[in-house]
């Protein structure tokens, strides 16, 4: 009896030291793990809309004041559209913020999506939301009231002549530059100078002046006898050639006084004996003082200059009086004379306004190419293509989403019918051909069979298949992995070849083969250009960072 009660007390501590360890174990995540980690999560406002409405999808992040967050950013949500993050708010609990962001989520095509967990970063750790089942129903059309219409056909619309405003403009301004040079520097009256004003003056106005001039003149202050006669005779001399139309200039003294005295005696001048007889003095003194240094006195000088006056005087008064003949040649010499120097102007206008266009063109030439200027004055079908407006727009179902050059026209395909009895439906667009400078095409076909993934393979060789029927040889083909600007993946197939024209002509040529699908359909795009060519490789480049495309049926 008394082993059996030892037993049993024994049994009881055991039991009471058990029980406490459990006990002791189960409060020691309380006590020493009490702090809890970030806490995420999200929800919508809704599980079903119509297409086009919007789902407010909110994430709350509870977390340290000190942790780093990152949300979401960019087409994430992915079967739906991000409209926009309409919101962000922060909030404070104790030692914990709270951080709070909104956005804004639509679809444009019924069904049912799944809106996928979305990743947050809290000091670069990721932590996932939840995933949200969403419906989008149609929007039911009342056809009794409003009508339905067929789609209308694509038709042709005129070119936006903005470009060619803008370049005209600027065309414009440029030839008004040069214009106003032109006529500032060649074509203006220029206001006249002393010696230009002196020049049009009647000869016997501007001889009497350039004597007075002489008489307050320095010369014979100054001892300049040589200088003073020189330009005494030269005056004189000067007039008659002009007034007199007698070669005076290059006549000897005695020659020009036989020249008077013969326009004398032939009545067509009126002097007297005296005054040609103190004309010849005059002469004879000044030959005296030019090759013989002869000096006469000062009264002398200065009174062979008051005759000399006089002589012009009665010379001018000695002409017989100009018939209407002699005014209508005068008025003609000096018209012509006035168109020669129109006719100068504008040669010398036109020669520096060919200047600066050929020395702009060297120079551009110089700077940018010989191959860019003459692209761009005379153009390139490329070229033009790159500088149109470009149209962004989406093409078949599924939606090939696609920013091109111009509008890419439907095409109606025949299939062959095993083909019919697979594809569903096939939608191409296109633009250009393929042995043209430059095409792009895409196609989106499903097919009745939607449980099996699509055989790119397949669809790619059909399509090189297509290339060598139309005279591409020598294909040069590579692959790697294309990533839309959504993130959805695909196939680019590329390289070169040799096109061969029914005209024994040959060149080089690039393509690109884009190819997408999933469970029922394939989406390819197809560009194809010549080799060499930098505008068709801009184009290319921005068209293909432009494509998306739509991944559900």
């Amino acid at each position: 009896m008394r082993k059996n009660g030892q037993h049993k007390t024994i049994n009881i501590k055991r039991v009471q030291f058990i029980l406490g360890t459990l006990l002791l174990l189960m409060l020691l995540p309380t006590v020493g793990f009490s702090q809890t980690g970030p806490k995420v999560s999200a929800k919508v406002d809704t599980l079903a809309i119509k297409i086009g409405e919007q789902i407010q999808y909110k994430i709350t992040v509870e977390t340290d004041s000190t942790d780093i967050v990152f949300f979401p950013e960019g087409q994430t949500f992915s079967p739906l559209e991000t409209v926009e993050a309409i919101m962000s708010d922060t909030l404070k609990n104790d030692n914990k913020l709270i951080l709070q962001k909104i956005y804004s989520l639509t679809q444009f095509d019924s069904g049912a999506y799944t809106i996928p967990p979305q990743r947050i970063a809290i000091n670069e750790q990721p932590f996932f939301t939840d995933s949200f089942q969403v419906k989008v129903a149609d929007v039911v059309v009342d056809t009794t009231k409003q009508k339905m219409y067929d789609i209308k056909p694509l038709i042709e619309v005129e070119r936006s002549t903005a470009d060619m405003w803008l370049t005209a403009l600027w065309i414009l301004l440029g030839l008004i530059v040069v214009g106003g040079l032109v006529y500032w520097f060649f074509l203006r009256k220029k206001p006249l100078t002393e010696e230009e004003k002196v020049a049009l003056l009647p000869p016997y106005d501007r001889a009497l002046m350039e004597l007075k001039k002489l008489e307050n003149s320095k010369y014979l202050i100054q001892d300049e006898y040589k200088q003073y006669y020189s330009e005494l005779t030269d005056i004189v001399r000067s007039y008659l050639e002009e007034d007199v139309h007698v070669t005076a200039m290059e006549s000897t003294t005695s020659e020009l006084i036989t020249k008077l005295e013969m326009l004398r005696d032939a009545g067509e001048l009126k002097l007297e004996d005296d005054t040609l007889e103190q004309f010849q003095k005059i002469l004879q003194t000044a030959d005296l003082v030019k090759f013989a240094k002869n000096k006469p006195a000062t009264t002398v000088a200065e009174q062979d200059r008051k005759l000399v006056e006089e002589i012009v005087t009665k010379t001018h008064e000695g002409l017989p009086e100009p018939t209407e003949e002699d005014l209508l040649l005068d008025e003609e010499y000096l018209e012509e004379l006035a168109r020669k120097k129109q006719r100068k102007r504008i040669y010398w206008a036109a020669a520096i306004f060919a200047g600066i266009i050929v020395l702009g063109g060297i120079g551009s030439t110089i700077y940018f190419g010989t191959k860019k200027v003459r692209d761009t004055v005379f153009g390139y079908p490329t070229k033009d293509l790159l500088e149109s407006e470009w149209v962004a727009s989406s093409y078949g179902f599924p939606p090939v989403q696609i920013e091109t050059p111009e509008v890419l026209v439907r095409q109606e395909l025949e299939l062959p019918k095993e083909t019919e009895e697979l594809i569903k439906e096939l939608q191409a667009f296109s633009y250009g051909s393929y042995v043209g400078i430059f095409s792009v095409s895409t196609s989106s076909i499903t097919f009745k069979e939607q449980k099996e993934e699509p055989q790119f393979e397949a669809v790619i060789g059909s399509t090189l298949s297509n290339f060598e029927q139309l005279g591409l040889k020598n294909i040069i083909t590579k692959q790697e992995e294309f990533v839309t600007q959504s993130g959805v993946k695909g196939m680019k197939t590329y390289g070169t070849g040799m096109l061969e024209r029914p005209n024994g002509d040959s060149k080089r040529a690039k393509y690109n083969i884009l190819t997408f699908g999933g469970k029922g359909f394939v989406q390819q795009v197809v560009i194809t250009w010549e080799e060499d060519d930098e505008y068709a490789e801009q184009i290319v480049e921005r068209i293909l960072g432009s494509l998306d495309v739509k991944t559900q049926v």
